[in-house]
């Protein structure tokens, strides 16, 4: 059996997007709990890592988080993450700041 079908290595392809969603997941809890700020910062976050990873992490590994080419999802994952980064800072004020 090659190693590839080995049930550690089909789990160890999923982490890297395993490790985002949760970070998602956190998020979205600090969103719904009312720190919309901190909770759209870690969205951010997470996509910015989702990008790193994607860089870093050779493509046969990186499981979902690979959507179209490399250099496509660096800057997509990256460009999003950076926007949403910059819009919570930016924002004054608000109901649940």
């Amino acid at each position: 059996m090659s190693e590839r079908f080995d049930g550690r290595s089909r789990l160890s392809v999923h982490v890297p997007f395993g490790l985002v969603l949760l970070i998602v997941l956190i998020g979205l809890l600090l969103v719904a709990l009312g720190h919309w700020r901190r909770g759209s910062v870690l969205l951010g976050v997470a996509l910015l890592l989702a990008a790193t990873m994607r860089a870093v992490i050779p493509p046969e590994r990186t499981g979902l988080l690979t959507i179209r080419s490399r250099a496509v999802d660096v800057l997509v994952y990256s460009g999003f993450g950076l926007v949403i980064i910059a819009v919570a800072m930016t924002i004054k004020g608000g109901l649940l700041g």
